[in-house]
């Protein structure tokens, strides 16, 4: 049996974005459901837009997240090299071959003419497709322009006739007209292969048998199969992801713009990497049943790619902030204090304050938050002297029996000596008695004055890490 051999194939050009990391993620169960091979190859052909150290950053993303490669740049493997700049060669000696068999092309159409094609095609309101205005060029006229210096790239040369079909693990059947299909340029007038062309050598070249992509390349894959054929090679299967929304009633595609687009910029905000790869596999997939939580390996075991959605995915924020609070409930004290007190740090003074302190807060407030950046928006009455009352508070501070509740509270807790949990416990009880008033008019009551909130931890707990100058003092106002 052929061995299972899938590829995550990026480009270095900054950040990861959770489209591709999510890529890597389906490539990585298929290959090793299958006890297959998960390869990793950068995809640099395109120079301008190259980022110095984003190739680390794929490196530490893939790593952090537990998808590890077991071909790659850095490691090497028996298809070196994993970059493809470095096998530039491999492509044109191929692009050559299929020029001297009559099934690719020497172009030498200029960006002048080019444009004006695309300009009619847009006048006539028709897609834009290359007039394959050099593709009867004989070789001999073709060396001859180019011994004289002039500029070309490599064109394949499309069949005009018939139909190409493939099936995909998603979409299922696909059949296209070979008649709609453009002359791909396969060599740049640079000398560098094109993303399409590069792909195709490199899949087969490294025994690819998977390719994972995203659905923007449906309509492209016909080209590519094309092309494998003229070059007498096995075509992979493929497997097309859908694309990722920001949300539900929005066509647009989730892009690096936007703030939670990026592996790196979820990991800043403190969400965990196990949460990441369990979101990542449900955004676009399904198991089939009502489950939501599952470790890398446990997707391995279940992962079906044919129970991809055909529709587009839904990166939903909600559904991750509860997917990492379950995982956050299964960090020590410790670990949450790590995880949170860098964003506590970075807004506000934390220089005059005890670290017991800082834990005490962190750990009172454990369960109310969903990943490590929540706590600064949860933790601010901390952190400020006035607080700023919401309507809902307002008017909830209109009832009768409130302004009693406060006098009696602010008068018995001034009376505590030793400022602890159990005290100021006691002088809420007091309140209940003295006032006759208890349950929801008397806790919030005490809880909106003093912390500006209607909901939040434990009341006594609160209370205490306030300090008793600042509660006092809000009390009073």
């Amino acid at each position: 049996m052929k061995e299972v051999r899938t590829r995550f194939a990026p480009s270095p050009t900054g950040f990861m974005h959770i489209g591709g990391v999510r890529t890597a993620l389906y490539a990585y169960l298929i290959a090793k459901q299958n006890n297959g091979k998960f390869i990793l190859r950068i995809e640099d052909t395109d120079q301008q837009r190259y980022v110095e150290g984003a190739i680390e950053v794929i490196y530490s993303t893939l790593r952090d997240l537990g998808l590890i490669w077991d071909e790659g740049p850095d490691i090497g493997g028996p298809y070196a090299p994993y970059i493809q700049s470095e096998r530039k060669n491999n492509y044109i000696e191929y692009a050559e071959k299929l020029v001297n068999e009559g099934k690719a092309y020497y172009c030498f159409c200029d960006e002048k003419r080019l444009d004006e094609l695309k300009a009619q095609a847009e006048q006539l309101k028709v897609p834009y497709k290359y007039d394959g205005h050099c593709r009867n060029l004989s070789l001999e006229e073709a060396r001859a322009k180019i011994k004289n210096g002039e500029k070309y790239v490599i064109r394949f040369k499309m069949p005009r006739e018939g139909i190409t079909t493939f099936n995909d693990y998603v979409y299922g059947e696909v059949t296209v007209d070979n008649a709609e299909l453009e002359d791909l340029i396969m060599i740049k007038s640079d000398g560098m292969a094109t993303y399409n062309f590069a792909n195709i050598i490199d899949d087969h070249s490294m025994a690819i048998s998977h390719v994972v992509r995203g659905n923007e390349y449906v309509s492209s894959t016909p080209k590519y199969i094309l092309i494998y054929k003229a070059l007498g090679w096995d075509v992979p299967e493929f497997v097309h992801l859908p694309i990722i929304k920001k949300a539900v009633y929005s066509d647009k595609k989730l892009s690096k713009r936007d703030g939670d687009a990026t592996v790196e910029a979820l990991k800043a905000k403190g969400y965990l990497n196990e949460a990441i790869i369990n979101m990542l596999a449900l955004t676009g997939w399904s198991p089939g049943d009502e489950r939501e939580l599952f470790t890398l390996n446990e997707l391995v075991k279940i992962f079906d790619p044919r129970k991809i959605s055909k529709g587009n995915a839904i990166f939903d924020v909600n559904k991750l902030n509860w997917i990492n609070s379950q995982y956050m409930k299964k960090l020590s004290d410790e670990e949450i204090y790590e995880l949170t007190i860098p964003h506590l740090k970075q807004t506000y003074n934390v220089n005059d304050k005890d670290i017991e302190w800082l834990k005490a807060i962190v750990k009172l407030y454990r369960n109310q938050i969903s990943y490590g950046q929540e706590i600064v928006t949860v933790a601010l009455l901390f952190f400020k002297e006035d607080i700023v009352l919401d309507d809902e508070c307002v008017e909830f501070m209109k009832q009768d029996g409130v302004v009693k509740v406060i006098d009696i509270f602010s008068k018995e807790i001034a009376k505590i000596d030793n400022w602890t949990i159990d005290n100021i416990a006691k002088v809420i009880n007091n309140t209940k008695e003295i006032t006759g008033i208890g349950g929801k008019l008397l806790y919030m009551s005490i809880r909106i004055k003093v912390t500006g909130q209607m909901h939040g931890p434990e009341l006594p707990n609160t209370i205490q890490l306030l300090g008793k100058d600042l509660v006092l003092n809000r009390l009073l106002k």
